[in-house]
């Protein structure tokens, strides 16, 4: 299986995000993430659902424009 798209989204404005790693188990990072610009925190159990949610957010902000 080959990936042939590629997304390219520039922001008009940086997004802030402020990362609170709180403990690191398994191998991977537990926390909270608070988006300045949305207004929002959210708990996260793992880097990848971080990363997601990070990504989910300037998705979100891209629209929004």
């Amino acid at each position: 299986m080959e990936f042939n798209e590629t997304k390219t989204w520039q922001p008009d404005e940086p997004n802030t995000f402020i990362i609170r790693v709180q403990h690191r188990q398994n191998a991977s990072w537990q926390g909270s993430v608070q988006w300045v610009e949305g207004g929002k925190e959210q708990h996260f159990r793992s880097a990848l659902e971080l990363i997601k949610m990070m990504d989910e957010a300037l998705e979100q902000a891209g629209k929004n424009k």
